[in-house]
């Protein structure tokens, strides 16, 4: 069974910074992207960020662009998310995730199969 574990979120002013990490179990992330999502309160789930199996390839959203950046540690099964310039509209609960699928990089939330439990980002103005 996979499970991944977000790690990271907290309170921090408008223009700080922060760092999400996801830990995974239960399977070698190696082979499989791994995403970032977030969920503001009273919206949709929407995708941040998503990143290939080698790290080479990334994708962000358009609001993302230039602030965050996904990364990743396959010796240590890691996902991480640096957010820098944070804004209030940036807060949300963030979630990674992971498809069954190896070798897809998807960017919608119904290509990811496997989910943490979600960690809480709050910027203040």
């Amino acid at each position: 069974q996979v499970q991944l574990i977000e790690s990271g979120g907290g309170l921090v002013q408008a223009g700080g910074s922060l760092r999400l990490s996801c830990a995974a179990s239960g399977r070698s992330i190696s082979t499989y992207a791994m995403g970032w999502f977030r969920q503001a309160p009273g919206k949709e789930r929407e995708f941040v960020a998503t990143i290939s199996l080698t790290g080479r390839t990334t994708y962000y959203a358009d609001s993302v662009k230039g602030r965050f950046t996904i990364s990743r540690d396959n010796a240590k099964n890691t996902v991480y998310l640096q957010m820098n310039s944070l804004k209030v509209e940036d807060t949300a609960v963030y979630y990674c995730a992971t498809p069954r699928t190896q070798y897809i990089i998807p960017n919608v939330a119904n290509g990811y199969d496997y989910w943490g439990q979600g960690t809480q980002v709050t910027v203040s103005s």
